[in-house]
Parts: structure tokens; C-alpha cells; sequence
């Protein structure tokens, strides 16, 4: 139990009402979760505006409200802050009630279109590998030192990352690596936190059903690293075009990475093949699990932001050796008359490409790849007929099939995949609504050695068709298909 007073510290507001002397229970900003002696925070969502449920919450106990614009009436046993922006005041709110656990913590954040869960998971990986306790905030799933807490959202809201946080501090945790998404910081979900560090990833076309336009989506990027203090650094990948746009402007300590241009932190792929890689590091050569140039990049950013939180470097790269990335990304299972299975989360075209690319360097002769692939209902639709041409320009075959249609008709998200598909590939496309019977289209069209990528969904355990999420693993039907080819 804490006052509104303490709550409020730091907090620029317009007008108080009240008295900011009173115990406050809970802060939530979802009338929903208001229980007696909360503080509800009433943001303006992009589906729903919380000034709407004042008067609710204040009903199921509220006593403090946090708002933009007062509600006509005004009950005088009520609390009431005006401020400019209710969803930056839930920021510091949050992290005030929460006792500002990411001060307590060395907090670094991930962000860019890919990459951003394998470098995370990566790190959380190493530090606890190399003897620390550490919290992990990503698309895949949160941990708190070994113990996973299911995700829902690439960054959780503001309540629920400052208590997660809190309980990786009562646990004695050192470090915690997040995923920053574009989201997360145009929402000002991280609003309130001290980051030790950021690092960037790349940017590539994606998300601008929300962003709208790419400048918008890059400079929600870039005020992550605009808001950096200056004992944090900013790790960047110098091979990006983008990379220096994040450095512009950060008071933090700016450090670069890359495999092909200057840096600070530099890399060369020696080999590439399904059994790893072989890379040099900073003159050290070193045999890697993952494989993939793009995972070069993400073993090198992770190598980077570890000695820049100085740590030891033969211990880092001993440890890298040994490590697998995030569930559901560059996932393969070979069957037994060896055509080779592979699951992984891409889903935009750059990613799509990145995989497709890492396949075609490493398989060993004329294996065709035959590709499954979708595009998610209710999201960026300018992007569906680019991940077809793109996934057509790589592969031998392509299935264009269902990914996560949400509340739009599969069938029409097909098409709108379909308009990228050139004269000259047609006959190469085929389009099956259902996923599973595209999944085992693909494998039943697979002589041995080819390869099935099945793109789109990766760590994703199920299908969300009309709001409903039915229970679907990529994984785990091309184990079940593989199965029944033996």
C-alpha cells in the first residue's frame, strides 16, 4: 500500500483535485481489474478511450482518477489529476508504485523489425550462463530467473512491466533484456524505465497499418535512443542504413556493429551450413549453433552489448558456442526419407527474404525449397503482396496459405497475396486455405532432400480465426507429417 503522493512523484500534471494524501491500493488503467482503493489512469487506446469508464471504475473503488479531461460530474470523495498525457503519466505511475525496479536492475532493451527475440533470448541465455540472475521480457515468452510467465505482447503494458520487473528484483536478479517494439514506445509503454542500454537491430518494412508511414515507424525508433541517459549505451548495426539515424541525437555511450562496414564490434562469416557457424569475432574464430547470416548479425550484437557490460570475452564467446536461439525461429526437423522441415516467425518481407536467402546458401546441391506461407488478418496489407513475390523470387514452389486471419476471410488475404505474384511463377503457386492441408501439400510435393519451409507463425501455438484461437504448432504438424511419410 502506497500513498498517491509517493505514486505521483515526478509526475507533470495540470490540476489537482483532492487531497494526494490517501493510501492507493492498485494502479490499473483497465476499469475491468479496479478493485477497492485503486488509482485508475483513464488512457485514450487506439480501440477504446478510458475516460469513457470513470465512472465505472470510481463505482468498483477507485479512489484516484488520472485523466485528460474531467468527466461532467465530479464526485468530491474522488481524487482527480489532470494531466497532458495519461499515457505517459501511466508510465511513472507505474514504475513509482512498483518502487522504480528498473533503476535496481541492469535494464537493456532490443529493438528493430528482426532479430529483436533472438538477440534478447540470446542474452538472457548467456548472463544466466555465466553465472547471473536475469529476467527475460519477449515475443516467445517473460522469465523471471527460469520461471516462464506466459506473453501476450512483444512489450507488456506499463503495470505489467514494472511488476514483473519488481518480482526479477525480489528474486535477486542482476539483468533483465526486453524487447522494445514500435508499439511500445509510440504507446509510451516504457515510459518511466531505466534502460542501462539499447541496441538496434535493422529496420525493414513493416507495421505501418499502425505507423502509417515508414518515417513515422523509424522515428518511433529512434526515441527510444533520443531518451537514453548518457551512462547507457546505444549498440548499433553500422551494416543498416538506419543504424547511425538511432545515434543521432542520444546523450548515450554510441557503439556499432557489423559484418561489412566499420565498427566497433566486427564479425566475418567463415562457413555456413544446417550444422552452424563458423565465424570470426574480434580475431577469434568460433563454431556457432545458429545458423544464417542474419543470425550472425544477432550473435554479434549480443557478443557486443555482453563486453560492453563488460564482460569476459572468452567466457562470452565459450558460452555463445553452446546456445540456441528463440523457439520458432530457424526450428528444422529432418525426416526420415530426409527431406528437411523448417518453421520459422518471418513475417514481413525481409525476413522472408533473410531465410529464404540463409537457405539457399547452405543447401548442398539442387534440393528444391517449396515454401508455406501467409499473411496475418487485421494487419499491414501493403505488405501481403511483397512476402509473395518475395517468397516466390527464393523458392522452387509456393504455398500461399492462412497465417493468423483474425477477423478478416483467409481467402481474401490470399488474394491480396496473389496480386504480387509475377506472370512467370504462376504456374509455380499454389493456394490452399487450410493451413494443415497447405503444410502437407508441401511435404507430399517433396522428393528427399528437398526442403519445406513453413514461414510465417514460428513459436505461435495457435490459429486465431474470427477472434477465436484454435490450437495450431507448425512444429508439430510437420512432425505428425513427417510421421506418416516414414
Amino acid at each position: 500500500m502506497k500513498y498517491l503522493s509517493d505514486i505521483i512523484e515526478g509526475l507533470a500534471f495540470t490540476e489537482l483535485q483532492g487531497s494526494a494524501d490517501i493510501e492507493i491500493s492498485a494502479v490499473v488503467f483497465d476499469s475491468r481489474k479496479v478493485v477497492p482503493g485503486s488509482l485508475f489512469v483513464a488512457v485514450k487506446g487506439t480501440l477504446s478511450d478510458g475516460h469513457d469508464y470513470i465512472a465505472q471504475a470510481i463505482n468498483d473503488g477507485a479512489v484516484a482518477v488520472i485523466c485528460e479531461v474531467l468527466p461532467p460530474r465530479v464526485t468530491g470523495e474522488v481524487d482527480f489529476l489532470m494531466v497532458a498525457n495519461s499515457a505517459i503519466a501511466l508510465g511513472i505511475v507505474a514504475a513509482n508504485f512498483y518502487d522504480n525496479p528498473s533503476s535496481k536492475l541492469k535494464l537493456v532493451g532490443i529493438t528493430g523489425t528482426n532479430g529483436k527475440t533472438t538477440i534478447a533470448t540470446l542474452l538472457y541465455k548467456l548472463f544466466r550462463d555465466l553465472g547471473y540472475k536475469c529476467g527475460l521480457l519477449s515475443t516467445v515468452e517473460n522469465q523471471v530467473n527460469g520461471q516462464v510467465i506466459a506473453s501476450t505482447h512483444t512489450t507488456p503494458d506499463p503495470v505489467e512491466l514494472n511488476e514483473l520487473m519488481s518480482e526479477m528484483v525480489d528474486l535477486g536478479c542482476d539483468y533483465c533484456f526486453m524487447e522494445v517494439s514500435s508499439h511500445a514506445i509510440a504507446q509510451h509503454r516504457i515510459e518511466g524505465l531505466k534502460f542501462s542500454g539499447g541496441i538496434f537491430s535493422n529496420l525493414t518494412h513493416d507495421h505501418l497499418d499502425y505507423h502509417k508511414t515508414f518515417d513515422s515507424y523509424l522515428k518511433a525508433k529512434k526515441t527510444f535512443f533520443d531518451e537514453l541517459p548518457a551512462n547507457a549505451f546505444a549498440l548499433t548495426n553500422s551494416d543498416d542504413k538506419n543504424g547511425n539515424v538511432m545515434l543521432q541525437n542520444t546523450k548515450a555511450h554510441k557503439k556499432t556493429y557489423g559484418l561489412k562496414s566499420m565498427a566497433d564490434y566486427k564479425a566475418r562469416i567463415l562457413e555456413n551450413q544446417f550444422e552452424g557457424l563458423h565465424m570470426q569475432i574480434d580475431s577469434e574464430q568460433v563454431w556457432f549453433k545458429m545458423v544464417g547470416t542474419f543470425n550472425a548479425y544477432n550473435l554479434l550484437a549480443v557478443y557486443a552489448a555482453a563486453m560492453l557490460l563488460e564482460q569476459d570475452k572468452a567466457k562470452i564467446l565459450t558460452s555463445l558456442s553452446k546456445l540456441t536461439g528463440a523457439r520458432g525461429r530457424f526450428d528444422y526437423i529432418v525426416a526420415p526419407n530426409k527431406i528437411i522441415g523448417i518453421v520459422d516467425y518471418a513475417h514481413s518481407p525481409d525476413a522472408v527474404q533473410n531465410i529464404l536467402s540463409t537457405i539457399h546458401d547452405i543447401r548442398k546441391g539442387n534440393e528444391k525449397v517449396i515454401t508455406v506461407i501467409g499473411c496475418g488478418g487485421d494487419r499491414d496489407k501493403t505488405k501481403r503482396p511483397i512476402m509473395a513475390k518475395t517468397a516466390c523470387e527464393w523458392s522452387d514452389k509456393v504455398i500461399l496459405t492462412a497465417d493468423n486471419p483474425r477477423s478478416e476471410d483467409p481467402a481474401q488475404i490470399i488474394k491480396d497475396m496473389e496480386a504480387g505474384v509475377d506472370a512467370a511463377f504462376r504456374r509455380h503457386v499454389l493456394s490452399i486455405v487450410d493451413r494443415r492441408e497447405a503444410i502437407k501439400t508441401a511435404c507430399m510435393l517433396a522428393q528427399p532432400g528437398d526442403i519445406v519451409l513453413v514461414a510465417g507463425k514460428g513459436h505461435e501455438k495457435y490459429q486465431e480465426i474470427h477472434g477465436v484461437k484454435n490450437h495450431f504448432d507448425d512444429m508439430e504438424e510437420l512432425v505428425a507429417i513427417f510421421k506418416d511419410l516414414n
